[in-house]
């Protein structure tokens, strides 16, 4: 791996564990044995830093949670499927985001402090949302639904279950806990097929 990539991979883990904030640029250069100069070279500034380290943690969600999602029929399936890869694939990867999924980490911090830089976090939230709720009007058109279902309120809820149960195993790494919230959703989603 070339410095860059190594600056970016080192300041993921960083700023997954003790945020953007927190992480200082002294703790960038010890983690990627770089200089100064060598940081600088690649990056403008801790903030352009911020946003190839946020670039590069997009690809690898996207990696990890849509993983398989294109070999299920159901629409409903496939939002079963994401739950599953969320709790499999990228929560329990602490050797990339050690201190839990950087996007719950830093939209909480950056709320007050840099709502620039949040804004860029909560695209992702839009986007995510927007994927499950169209899932789902899927599923309601398809019949794997009830015709009765809110897709948005469903939508909603299982957004808020995600970020829930993110925060919860960042906390307690307990992995009977991360089980029983993702499969808690799962059965809500069960619950509203016909």
């Amino acid at each position: 791996m070339d410095l860059k990539g190594k600056i970016i991979q080192e300041t993921l883990k960083l700023f997954s564990s003790k945020g953007f904030l927190s992480t200082s640029t002294h703790d960038i250069l010890e983690a990627a044995h770089t200089s100064k100069g060598g940081l600088y070279n690649h990056f403008k500034s801790k903030e352009d830093l911020f946003f190839t380290v946020l670039s590069e943690a997009r690809k690898i969600w996207r990696e990890k949670n849509l993983a398989e999602l294109d070999q299920i029929e159901s629409p409903v399936g496939k939002v079963k499927k994401l739950l599953i890869n969320y709790k499999d694939r990228y929560l329990k990867d602490t050797k990339t985001f050690p201190g839990g999924c950087i996007f719950v980490a830093l939209s909480v911090e950056l709320d007050d402090q840099r709502p620039h830089l949040s804004r860029e976090i909560n695209e992702g939230f839009i986007r995510l949302k927007a994927m499950i709720k169209d899932f789902l009007d899927q599923g309601k058109r398809s019949g794997d639904l009830r015709k009765d279902v809110d897709t948005g309120a469903v939508t909603e809820m299982i957004f808020a279950g995600m970020l829930g149960t993110s925060v919860n195993y960042g906390m307690q790494k307990s992995s009977d806990s991360l089980e029983q919230s993702i499969n808690s959703l799962i059965g809500y989603i069960d619950s509203l097929t016909p």
